[in-house]
């Protein structure tokens, strides 16, 4: 059964912000679902859909503490509070009232993905993990930067390995060029930079076909690239000792 990016919660009233974050956060392999009210926040937070919740302070209807300790009850979520207010006492206030942490307006997205990743990872139960993407006969393991085509070993760079992880974590999804070069490359492309176009090459050459012939990575005319067939399982395993 295929397994999707991980879902994050966003509960702001700010619709910029949510349009911002969504599209940002895709790049990082989280899929951004928001809702501009406390009522509708806590009923998301409870369903159990989602890995991390983003819960502004200041709502039209609540304020964020208090949802914050409505949440608590009955889950223990990962959850980061947002503020536009950066004092110590509303720092304060949020971790006591149960957030995992805490972060002011305006902040680089940067920062905010560095922190949810650090809260998840405070969250697993598994210790020193190792992360595993798997899709067909293809293997990943971010953390040592490791790919692997039925067992065997493909020596990648570091550029077409990010632009194969992004293309993975999205599989079935197509990813713009101009998505690519900032996950991967870190700039956008310019008008005739064929950057991404010649990395794809690379990959398809050391990767070779899919079971069958098929594929693996198609170009979307005009749109971008995608990775074909199901992304079976992103796993956390321990290394062995």
């Amino acid at each position: 059964m295929p397994i999707n990016p991980p879902a994050v919660l966003l509960i702001d009233d700010d619709r910029a912000l949510a349009e911002s974050l969504t599209r940002l956060l895709l790049l990082d392999g989280f899929l951004l679902e928001a809702v501009h009210t406390g009522a509708a926040g806590v009923r998301a937070a409870l369903t159990s859909r989602y890995a991390l919740v983003l819960l502004d302070i200041t709502l039209p209807d609540a304020d964020g503490r208090q949802l914050l300790r409505q949440i608590r009850t009955t889950s223990d979520i990962p959850l980061i509070m947002l503020t536009a207010r950066g004092d110590d006492a509303d720092r304060i206030a949020g971790l006591e009232s149960g957030a995992d942490d805490f972060l002011p307006k305006p902040f680089n997205p940067r920062e905010l993905t560095a922190r949810m990743r650090a809260v998840l990872k405070r969250q697993s139960a598994v210790a020193a993990p190792a992360g595993l993407l798997h899709a067909g006969d293809l293997t990943l393991r971010p953390s040592t930067r490791e790919v692997a085509v039925a067992g065997r070993p493909v020596a990648l760079t570091g550029a077409e390995f990010d632009l194969l992880a992004c293309l993975v974590r999205l599989t079935g999804t197509v990813v713009s060029r101009d998505t690519l070069a900032e996950t991967a490359l870190g700039r956008p492309l310019g008008i005739f930079d064929r950057s991404v176009d010649n990395h794809m090459s690379n990959l398809r050459r050391k990767l070779g076909a899919a079971s069958g012939g098929k594929d693996r990575i198609r170009n979307v005319r005009g749109s971008g690239y995608l990775y074909l067939g199901e992304l079976e399982s992103m796993q956390q395993t321990e290394e062995p000792a």
